[in-house]
């Protein structure tokens, strides 16, 4: 097991990270920016040191900041958390050439699914199903329109090297395509610095699904069920729930075994999630996420397993925590992302937090790193804490989340608790009876007018 582990990130998934670590015994360094001297991780962690000004760029993303920090406090191994640096293959590569270790994939996998075009053929490859599209990157040619017509319109032009929505661009005629390649390929480059893109089916109404694996990195691998993320606004995550209302068992054991088999045939490490859209009973791969994901909290509630802990304990070489006969999905769970942000148009909104009162009970779970007088900064994400809720079913988690979201307090800066007071009011919502566009279609016909 490792002796010190130094927290390459911040806010909540910081402070997660930190008591993984306290409950395996491990001394931890947390690293902040001058921005998060006042941080919560910082307060508790075994030592602290600070690796730069405000912008992510010279403190988090500072590679030589994070290794010098290692070498003053000793450090023998580096968890990324979640954005950051934890997909940065090269970043990976480096604590090692330094003789530390980092909690994560290996740096080859980490590569291999962080471009989206060679993890598209990657997964073709091992056998999961993908969405109709481009076998590579397309340019502002005939071929790009012959691939979209043998697709058939519309069709999603998509950044190679990206995630989040950005480089991402519909065409739903043909008329459409070169602009959509040229300003996804724009935003790409300035995003990723990478103006590569491809094209896929684009999907009318499809549920954005993921399965949780876990592997040992010697050939073992498990699935811990799945995570319906498919309350998005622009392509971001804002609600999510497990197991899905739509899936049943047997279409949940048949793709869990899927990306189980593929992922011990590559021999992957630590955690990872497979994103899928499901649309009439099929699943089409998107992309795969080589760290652990925000929404980690949702499978931990139903299936009990430490999700962070076993990535360390993995990453030191432990074995994995159960077979896949063990695994058991019990009752349901819901996650709520709450942001400092206006409900309504989403504009941040950082400041001081002059109140703050979690709500609490049986199956109410808080992730969140602040506390009353705390000051979120503009420099990063607005991220207030994530509000978790379990039940023995769904009617149950609905109940106790509507419960617990009229419970909590947070003043001082908008938030977007409007927002899900509301969406756990909404028929569609409780019915399990919506899709990736719904949430936009809601707000854009005025849900949200009188919030």
């Amino acid at each position: 097991m490792f002796d010190k582990i130094l927290i390459a990130n911040r806010g909540e998934i910081a402070l997660r990270i930190l008591r993984a670590c306290k409950e395996l015994g491990i001394a931890t360094v947390a690293v902040h920016s001058t921005a998060d001297a006042d941080a919560m991780h910082v307060r508790l962690a075994d030592e602290s040191v600070c690796i730069g000004p405000p912008p992510s760029k010279d403190s988090y993303l500072n590679i030589p900041a994070l290794l010098a920090a290692c070498e003053i406090t000793g450090a023998d191994a580096v968890h990324p958390g979640y954005g950051f640096l934890s997909e940065n293959a090269r970043f990976a590569e480096i604590l090692a050439d330094h003789g530390l270790h980092f909690i994560g994939p290996k740096a080859e996998h980490i590569r291999l699914m962080g471009d989206k075009i060679e993890a598209k053929k990657t997964a073709k490859r091992l056998g999961i199903p993908v969405v109709p599209g481009s076998d590579g990157g397309i340019g502002p040619d005939h071929d790009a329109m012959a691939i979209a017509k043998a697709i058939g319109f519309p069709v999603l032009v998509k950044a190679a090297a990206g995630g989040g929505g950005r480089g991402m661009k519909i065409a739903k005629t043909p008329d459409d395509l070169m602009m959509a390649i040229s300003t996804a390929g724009n935003e790409a480059r300035a995003a990723f610095g990478d103006a590569s893109v491809y094209l896929e089916k684009y999907l009318q109404k499809p549920r954005h699904i993921e399965i949780q694996v876990l592997g040992d990195g010697r050939g073992g691998a498990i699935h811990l069920g799945e995570r319906d993320c498919s309350l998005q606004r622009r392509h971001q995550k804002v609600w999510e729930e497990g197991p899905s209302p739509v899936l049943t068992a047997a279409a949940r054991n048949k793709i869990g075994e899927t990306v189980a088999r593929a992922m011990r045939e590559i021999q992957y490490l630590g955690v990872g999630t497979i994103e899928f859209l499901y649309e009439d009973g099929k699943f089409y791969f998107i992309e795969m996420n080589t760290r652990i994901q925000v929404e980690h909290p949702v499978t931990e509630m139903i299936t009990d397993i430490d999700l962070v802990l076993e990535q360390i304990r993995i990453a030191a070489g432990g074995d994995l925590p159960a077979t896949q006969k063990e695994i058991v999905v019990n009752g349901h769970a819901i996650e709520c992302r709450i942001n400092a942000e206006n409900p309504v148009t989403f504009r941040p909104s950082p400041g001081r937090i002059t109140r703050f009162h979690p709500p609490g009970g049986l199956g109410v779970r808080i992730d969140s790193a602040v506390y009353q007088d705390y000051v979120i900064p503009p420099y990063y994400d607005s991220l207030v804490g994530k509000l978790i809720v379990h039940g023995k079913t769904r009617s149950e988690c609905l109940m106790k989340l509507r419960r617990a979201l009229d419970e909590m307090v947070v003043d001082g800066v908008e938030t977007t608790l409007p927002l899900f007071r509301a969406l756990v009011r909404e028929a569609s919502i409780i019915d399990g009876d919506y899709h990736i566009h719904w949430l936009e279609q809601y707000l854009a016909s005025g849900g949200m007018t009188g919030a």
